[in-house]
C-alpha cells in the first residue's frame, strides 16, 4: 500500500502540466492585487502578447528546426488588419479578429509553400525580405494605415457591457489568451503530431523514414505561429488603441526570435520566461534603453557560444548533469 505522501507525489508527477499551468492561472489572477502600479501592470500586459508570438514561432524553430525573421510582419497584419477593419469599415472587432487570423493564415501559406523549400540562412533572409516588403507597405500606403505616424482611435475590445478599457481588465483579457496559447502549444507537443515534429527537428532524413511528411509538417507549423502573432497582433492594436510602423519592424522580428534562444528552442515554459526577460531587460537597466539592439545582439551571441540549448534548457540540463554526476559519487 502506498502511503498518503506517495500518493500525493506520483499524484504531482502525474499531473504535473496540469498543476503549472493552474498556478500560473492563479499567479496571474491574483497578480493586479498585488502589483497596483499601471506601469508595470503595461509591462506584464505586453509579455503576454509578445508571448503568443514567441509561444508560436518557439514551434517553428524549436520543433521543425528552421528559422523565421519575418513574425514581426504576421504582428502587423493583426493589428493593422484589426485597426482597419474596425476604424474603416466600421466592423465588430471579435468577428475582425478572426477574418484577419484567417487572412494571416492564407498569407502564411502563399509565403510558406515557397519559401519552406529553402533552409537555414536562405530561409531567414527569405523571411526578412517579406518583414521588409509588410514595413513598407504600413510606410508608404499612408491613406489606409496612417503610414508612419500611425494609426490611432482604435476602439478597445467588449464583451456585452465589460470594456476592456484599463490596465486591469486588459490584463485578464490578454493573459487568458496567453495561457490558452501555452495550452494549446504544450497539447501539440506531446500529441502524436508533436513527436513527429521533435523528430523532424533533429534529423529530417530520419523523420521522414518514420512517415512524418516534412513539408507539410513544416508549413502546417508556419501557418499556426503566423495565427498566434496576427491574434496577438489584434490584441496589442485593441489593448493600446494605437499602431505605428516601429512597432513591427525587422528588429522587432530579431528581437522575438531573441526570446525564443534565450528561453530555450523547444522549450515551451522556457518561452515566457525568455519572452519576460527580454522585455523587461531595458526596464530593470534603464541606461540599456539606448543601446537595446546591441545588448540584445550581445547576449544572442552570449547565449549561443555557452548555452546553445537556451538559458532555461541549457540551466536544466546542467542541474540534472550535476545531480547525475552526485548520485553517481556517493554511489
Amino acid at each position: 500500500m502506498m502511503t498518503v505522501r506517495e500518493r500525493l507525489f506520483y499524484f504531482c508527477q502525474l499531473h504535473q502540466t496540469g498543476l503549472t499551468v493552474s498556478a500560473l492561472s492563479l499567479l496571474f489572477l491574483i497578480w493586479p492585487m498585488i502589483e497596483s502600479n499601471p506601469y508595470n501592470l503595461g509591462l506584464s500586459n505586453l509579455i503576454a502578447i509578445y508571448a503568443m508570438v514567441v509561444l508560436g514561432l518557439n514551434l517553428f524553430i524549436g520543433y521543425t528546426g528552421q528559422i523565421s525573421l519575418g513574425h514581426a510582419a504576421f504582428f502587423a497584419m493583426g493589428a493593422y488588419g484589426s485597426a482597419v477593419g474596425t476604424v474603416s469599415l466600421g466592423w465588430s472587432p471579435w468577428p475582425v479578429m478572426i477574418l484577419v487570423a484567417l487572412a494571416t493564415a492564407f498569407v502564411a501559406l502563399a509565403v510558406g509553400l515557397p519559401a519552406l523549400k529553402l533552409r537555414g540562412h536562405y530561409l531567414a533572409m527569405a523571411t526578412l525580405g517579406f518583414n521588409i516588403v509588410i514595413y513598407t507597405i504600413l510606410i508608404q500606403w499612408d491613406t489606409v494605415t496612417g503610414g508612419p505616424s500611425g494609426f490611432s482611435g482604435i476602439p478597445y475590445l467588449a464583451i456585452g457591457s465589460l470594456v476592456f478599457d484599463n490596465e486591469i481588465r486588459i490584463h485578464y483579457l490578454v493573459w487568458t489568451f496567453a495561457i490558452v496559447s501555452l495550452l494549446l502549444s504544450l497539447n501539440l507537443v506531446r500529441s502524436g503530431a508533436g513527436r513527429g515534429l521533435a523528430a523532424l527537428a533533429e534529423d529530417e532524413v530520419a523523420a521522414a523514414a518514420l512517415g512524418v511528411d516534412v513539408r507539410r509538417a513544416k508549413v502546417k507549423v508556419f501557418v499556426l505561429s503566423a495565427v498566434l502573432a496576427s491574434l496577438a497582433g489584434s490584441l496589442f492594436a485593441h489593448c493600446y488603441a494605437f499602431v505605428s510602423p516601429d512597432s513591427f519592424n525587422i528588429f522587432v522580428s530579431v528581437d522575438f526570435v531573441i526570446m525564443v534562444v534565450v528561453g530555450g528552442m523547444g522549450s515551451i515554459w522556457g518561452t515566457l520566461l525568455g519572452t519576460g526577460l527580454i522585455t523587461l531587460l531595458p526596464e530593470w537597466i534603464e541606461a540599456l534603453d539606448t543601446y537595446k539592439d546591441i545588448i540584445h545582439g550581445l547576449i544572442l551571441v552570449l547565449i549561443l557560444l555557452f548555452l546553445p540549448q537556451g538559458l532555461v534548457t541549457g540551466i536544466v540540463s546542467a542541474v540534472r548533469t550535476r545531480i547525475a554526476l552526485s548520485r553517481g559519487t556517493h554511489a
